[in-house]
């Protein structure tokens, strides 16, 4: 038999839906009081939020006739055509969450708009109004919810301990607070004030007050439009990574969001700026057109779908290219960095000064400068021949993109970051140190440069030019390569041979299932070419397709091999020469691994080395 269900059970159905455990209810109540219009909100929280939330505001407040309206099911001020769902730019608009509250908790309603003489006061508890009466209370709406689930027992089983709620609470009240800094917060949790902040609308205040920690004030400012969207927000630099994406935190619209679309912008952002497994910290904001956006996909509203996510991956990773080839990016090295400077610490530094320097013979081939562990494991490949520095220093910087990445479509007019991009052009180089580190200063600051570092992203990105040229450089070997395959690869060779050839091979059927290889792209030897069509025919044998990182991994091989090696003695001619090279690149800041090619020590810090301030 069908029957209806009766109101009580169906609303405490529907609240299992949107009400999860006490985060929940505290991240409705707070986004309500944000779409209230309010500038000062207090949220209140004791174990965990089971037993008491408290969330008050000096928003519109709700008229006195309206009050149990509020907690009806789909009732809601903030939509009212089906048209408004394509463009909805408040926080909550479902008309769920009241309801759902009032359902498996004792809710009580304090509330009085301007124009009031007075407020109400509403109590309902498990979706009953128990009474409904005048108060003497400001302007603005106070809920106080106790006893959560006290009337579905089952629910509680699955509630985990007070510290493990609270640390919920904690981190999305943290990301709120973020989010929206021209608000006043203040965060209480048993009885002690967790944060507050000044609601006065600076972000990096705002961050500070919230974190506590002394490493966020060296956060760089991101501020990039594009294709009418634009990101705005903190991040940091690559000297500053975690072990997750805990530290990154997402907005969209003002909205605390998980995106993978978003992280994926920041992983391109970052790319050979940071190890493997290593992750920046963001506080990231993305502002975009509601109507191309869908907030509807999720019952709390964690996730968003954007309608062209391309545009907003390339948005994010420009953006944090642009900000990370700035002034303010450049790593310094801190006073309490270094941890003796003694008069009894003996240190012994050879600097070269720049007239006395003599010429440099060609150096010889060594190990590379970065420990071992941080050098990706290659496959094996031939013999690297002898490096003639004084060629190639002499010779033209490569030609490669530029710095500031510009967008495919005029940007909108919007305040330029205050920090100035990084100016080479100021750089005095004064010598070198143990070989290894070539040592410059500007008005301000000392340098110091590792030359493997800086000649390693020198090649890196002369080979990436020539990987993605439209016509590939590439280089006929006297004896041709065969190669054995399957028959079904023979079959679908038109499926990836014209990427083979793309790359720079010239390969062809040479009877039976093998194939022959008579040209191969310059930045391999035969035997990484070899290897690699053979792995590539073994993905396409598997239905996968090739790989950008097997390609990019030889790239780093090879620029690591021709790069200039840690000892090697260079002139100041040559010095210079390799500083124009790393001005022209791309990344000026990294090598392909993610080590810095250069840290700035300030005049300020180094005066707090010696004491001086």
């Amino acid at each position: 038999m069908i029957r209806v269900l009766d109101k009580i059970v169906a609303d405490k159905i529907a609240a299992g839906e949107v009400i999860e455990r006490p985060i929940s209810i505290v991240k409705e109540l707070v986004e309500n009081s944000i779409d209230s219009g309010a500038d000062s909100i207090i949220v209140e929280i004791k174990k965990g939020g089971k037993t008491y939330i408290r969330v008050t505001d000096n928003g519109c407040g709700i008229p006195d006739d309206e009050a149990e309206t509020a907690f009806l099911r789909h009732a809601t001020s903030k939509i009212t055509t089906a048209k408004d769902l394509d463009a909805i730019e408040t926080l909550g608009f479902r008309g769920e969450a009241l309801a759902s509250i009032a359902a498996v908790t004792h809710t009580e309603l304090i509330t009085k708009t301007a124009e009031s003489k007075s407020g109400v006061r509403l109590l309902i508890h498990g979706g009953e109004v128990i009474s409904n009466g005048k108060t003497g209370c400001p302007d603005g709406t106070t809920f106080v919810i106790t006893d959560l689930f006290y009337n579905t027992p089952a629910r509680l089983k699955f509630m985990k301990s007070d510290s493990a709620e609270s640390s919920q609470i904690i981190e999305f009240m943290s990301m709120i607070a973020l989010a929206f800094p021209q608000i006043r917060f203040r965060f209480i949790n048993n009885g002690n004030i967790v944060f507050s902040t000044t609601g006065q609308g600076d972000l990096l205040s705002t961050i500070l007050s919230v974190y506590k920690l002394s490493e966020y004030k060296d956060l760089v400012p991101v501020d990039f439009s594009s294709f009418g969207n634009r990101v705005t927000g903190y991040i940091s630099k690559p000297s500053l990574s975690r072990t997750s994406r805990r530290n990154q935190v997402f907005f969209v619209n003002g909205r605390v969001v998980s995106s993978k679309v978003i992280e994926k912008g920041v992983n391109e952002g970052y790319k050979e700026r940071l190890f493997e497994g290593r992750f920046p910290v963001c506080f990231l904001f993305i502002h975009t057109n509601p109507e191309k956006l869908d907030v509807n996909i999720h019952p709390n509203k964690k996730e968003v779908r954007f309608d062209d996510e391309h545009e907003i991956i390339n948005l994010v990773s420009a953006g944090i290219v642009n900000a990370l080839l700035r002034n303010s990016a450049v790593i310094e090295a801190k006073a309490k960095d270094v941890k003796n400077y003694e008069p009894q610490v003996k240190a012994i530094v050879q600097t070269q000064a720049t007239a006395d320097m003599p010429k440099a013979d060609a150096p010889k081939i060594v190990e590379p400068a970065e420990p071992v562990e941080n050098v990706k494991k290659a496959e094996p490949i031939e013999k690297a021949e002898q490096v003639d520095i004084k060629q190639i220093l002499s010779s033209k910087p490569p030609r490669v993109a530029e710095k500031v990445i510009e967008p495919d479509r005029p940007l909108i007019n919007i305040d330029a970051p205050v920090n100035k991009p990084f100016d080479f052009d100021n750089l005095n180089p004064t010598g070198a140190i143990f070989n290894t580190y070539i040592t410059a200063t500007d008005d301000n600051g000392f340098y110091l440069i590792d030359q493997h570092a800086a000649h390693e992203r020198v090649f890196y990105e002369k080979l990436v030019g020539e990987y993605l040229a439209d016509e590939k450089p590439r280089q006929p070997i006297l004896t041709p390569i065969i190669i054995e395959t399957a028959p079904s690869v023979i079959e679908m060779k038109e499926e990836w041979l014209g990427c083979l050839e793309e790359m720079g091979f010239d390969i062809d059927e040479f009877g039976g299932n093998s194939l022959v290889v008579r040209e191969i792209p310059t930045f391999m030897s035969m035997l990484e070419a070899e290897n690699f069509v053979r792995e590539y025919l073994d993905s396409a044998a598997d239905g996968g397709k090739t790989v950008n990182t097997v390609v990019v991994n030889k790239l780093i091989t090879k620029s690591c091999k021709a790069a200039i090696k840690a000892h090697d003695h260079l002139s100041i001619a040559e010095i210079e020469s390799l500083l124009n090279q790393l001005k022209a690149c791309r990344n000026p800041f990294s090598c392909p691994h993610g080590r810095p090619t250069f840290i700035r020590f300030t005049k300020y810090e180094i005066e707090k080395m010696f004491k001086r301030v």
